[in-house]
């Protein structure tokens, strides 16, 4: 029985973001942050019933970690307590929103998540399972964790949507570029709905050369639904066989960057949840990831999105 929406897999940090460039902070903002996590609010905020898989250190940060996720509507059971730290970025803020991060994550409890962890009943109860290039990239145990989350979520039904997130600098570790396509691959049979961003996660591929409706149609072959997000230059779908383009919503105000692509993810698979054609959904993410670019961290507070 399908009784949560969106059940996400990964790793949620505590955020620390300065209005100025962190060697001259003075004070700082505490909230949290992590892709998956991310994405998970947003759909929560409009309606979904969501779930997320992770580990939780049992440091001071921990609780407060629990806490705030379930007063977002986010259901825990599978994000038990666990002896060890819980990961910390800081954020400062470049010129037009761009962002500076500075990761303290190494060895984390939610990198030590393992296919062990996973309970294959929770996942059976989801409809769409939320996965991320971030969770393969900080360990070996949750680079397999994600890849037998997907196994799981497939054989039960759910759907299997799949941010690659490529990020060079946590790969660097694990074998840089050659390594992050191994773990592309992997998952690859396993994808529903493929959610890149243009041109960062097209390296994968090695299609970052290209334009994104050219990149788009290299990749439709092998995925039957995939949104390409672009920014400012808008949205390209692929969506069983239709090619279709959604310009970009125009922010009002841009403050800060972080975390708008996962808004895109939450809000694009709430819609489609909801029962709306892809290019709606699609409309829908992209307003709120320009308005999310008004807000400072990764998740802005409430009452946003519910006003937009």
């Amino acid at each position: 029985m399908k009784v949560l929406d969106l059940i996400g897999v990964g790793e949620c940090m505590v955020e620390f973001f300065a209005e100025e460039p962190l060697a001259q902070a003075r004070h700082f903002t505490r909230s949290f942050g992590g892709d998956v996590l991310n994405a998970l609010v947003v759909a929560s905020r409009l309606g979904s019933h969501t779930g997320f898989v992770s580990r939780v250190g049992s440091d001071p940060f921990g609780p407060g970690l629990l806490a705030a996720w379930r007063a977002e509507g986010i259901d825990t059971r599978c994000a038990p307590l666990v002896e060890g730290e819980n990961g910390v970025y800081f954020i400062s803020l470049r010129e037009g929103g761009e962002r500076e991060f500075t990761y303290r994550r190494a060895g984390s409890a939610a990198s030590r998540l393992a296919p062990e962890d996973l309970e294959a009943d929770y996942l059976a109860s989801a409809r769409i399972l939320l996965l991320s290039g971030i969770t393969q990239a900080i360990s070996p145990s949750a680079q397999a964790a994600t890849l037998r989350a997907a196994q799981l979520a497939r054989s039960s039904g759910a759907l299997v949507a799949y941010d690659p997130n490529y990020r060079p600098a946590l790969w660097e570790k694990r074998g840089g570029l050659r390594a992050a396509q191994q773990a592309f691959e992997e998952l690859a049979p396993y994808v529903d709905v493929l959610l890149p961003s243009f041109p960062a996660d097209l390296a994968l591929q090695g299609l970052e050369s290209l334009e994104a409706p050219i990149a788009l149609q290299a990749l439709s072959p092998r995925f039957p639904r995939v949104g390409l997000k672009a920014g400012a230059e808008g949205a390209w779908l692929a969506w069983e066989g239709q090619p279709l383009y959604v310009p970009a919503t125009s922010p009002r105000h841009i403050r800060d960057t972080t975390g708008a692509g996962d808004a895109w993810n939450g809000a694009f698979l709430h819609s489609l949840l909801q029962g709306q054609e892809p290019c709606q959904a699609a409309i829908r993410a992209n307003h709120l990831a320009a308005t999310k670019l008004a807000y400072r961290g990764a998740i802005p507070p409430q009452p946003w999105p519910l006003n937009t």
